[in-house]
């Protein structure tokens, strides 16, 4: 199949039947749902398409170190030396018959979060944005931002 569009993800390792899936703490976990009327549901309540992104960065950043959002781990990422590095992750959910349009409207401003974080820490560290720097600056701030975006299997989602 020739296609030059799509949605680009970095795939989960793959887990055999016998292994554990590892464990998540459910505070690192950023809930959001579409329903079959194209409704958004963020954490569980109705949310507005136009907060979602900001929602997103600041769930990741936790900048106020905030109980209800994402913990932070230590980590050694070269050039940059150790890091708190977020372990959140998005999940997201959508229904059976959700709109193809609100999904991929939806799908955008999740993608838009990170970019834009890799974008802000990019330019703070040298003062440019992050298509502009080599490979190796590239590879390293996706390893400290990387695109965390899960995807569930639709489901019926009440409401």
């Amino acid at each position: 199949m020739d296609v030059d569009s799509g949605i680009y993800r970095k795939l989960p390792q793959w887990v055999t039947e016998d292994q554990k899936p590892p464990d998540i703490n459910e505070r690192n976990v950023f809930v959001v749902g579409i329903n079959v009327n194209n409704d958004l549901f963020v954490e569980g309540a109705y949310a507005d398409l136009y907060n979602l992104k900001d929602r997103v960065k600041e769930f990741i950043l936790n900048p106020l170190e905030k109980e209800n959002l994402s913990e932070k781990e230590p980590k050694f990422i070269e050039p940059f030396g150790e890091l708190q590095r977020s372990k959140g992750v998005v999940s997201l959910t959508n229904d059976r018959g959700t709109d193809y349009g609100a999904y991929i409207r939806v799908q955008n401003e999740l993608v838009a979060a990170f970019n834009e974080l890799r974008d802000e820490f990019s330019y703070a560290r040298f003062g440019k944005k992050f298509k502009s720097l080599d490979e190796d600056l590239q590879k390293a701030v996706r390893d400290f931002l990387p695109t965390a975006i899960s995807e569930a299997e639709p489901v019926e989602i009440k409401r």
